[in-house]
């Protein structure tokens, strides 16, 4: 099944079928049941298909990635967190801020959390599952370097396009990861080349915080991450999902800002 969110102005939640989109009352994980409302597909607007508490991530979790960027890979999984103002969906811009010079893409498969999740052991993480959905952890990599940890290059507002939607019915072991920049195959992977799985990084991370109904774990990048700049036509694609697409365009200078009303 796929679920996402649709709307503009409020947003709401919806199972798709078809061209249709039945509307929900509330996030299909806490309860949410259709509302006898449907609406057709293009006559609104994909959103995020997210609302999380929290937005846990995972670093270096391929191996020839982490090479890639002269790192070892970790002996368990590196977390880091993306604030939700990062958040945006299909058919949206990435913002390339003007404090960093090297802007890349890193597409990555996200899981998104259905049943509240504390210190669960391996064997019952995928319980806790909800569905899967396309995800770019979008990183200003001169600031990664610059800062010595993640947080302002990693937390720029777009900095984590995410959607179309989410798919409850796949089986995340073996999923081919793409990334395309204006149709050119940038990064192509599989999940299978994870060093952590799916249900060892629910564990792992629910050891160390309560992973809530909602919140999204994004669970590394393939090998071949590289620049953006502004025109490029961004697209995640993973197999059994769809196709994440947005826009890449550069911050206006601090000044035209400054006069924004």
């Amino acid at each position: 099944m796929r679920f996402a969110r649709v709307g503009k102005a409020a947003p709401a939640w919806a199972r798709l079928d078809g061209e249709n989109a039945v509307i929900y009352g509330a996030a299909p994980w806490a309860g949410g049941e259709p509302t006898g409302q449907v609406v057709p597909l293009e006559k609104t607007e994909l959103q995020a298909p997210v609302e999380p508490f929290k937005i846990l991530c995972v670093g270096r979790n391929y191996a020839a990635h982490a090479k890639e960027l002269g790192n070892e890979v970790p002996a368990e999984p590196l977390l880091f967190l993306k604030p939700k103002t990062s958040l945006v969906g299909h058919g949206g811009v990435v913002v390339l801020p003007r404090e960093s010079s090297r802007v890349e893409h890193e597409a990555e498969l996200g899981v998104v959390i259905g049943k509240t999740a504390r210190n669960v052991p391996r064997e019952r993480a995928m319980e806790h599952v909800f569905g899967y959905t396309c995800v770019c952890d979008v990183t200003a990599r001169d600031l990664q370097r610059k800062d010595g940890q993640w947080t302002r290059a990693k937390g720029f507002d777009t900095f984590c396009p995410t959607g179309p939607w989410i798919e409850t019915s796949l089986d995340p072991a073996a999923l081919r990861v793409r990334c395309l920049v204006n149709d050119e195959v940038r990064q192509d992977g599989s999940t299978a080349q994870m060093v952590f799985d799916v249900a060892a990084l629910v564990a792992y991370a629910s050891g160390i915080m309560t992973l809530e109904p909602g919140d999204l774990l994004v669970t590394g990048t393939p090998e071949g991450v590289g620049p953006l700049v502004a025109g490029d036509k961004l697209v995640v694609e993973i197999e059994g999902i769809g196709a994440l697409a947005v826009a890449v365009t550069i911050a206006a200078p601090a000044a035209a800002q400054a006069k924004d009303p």
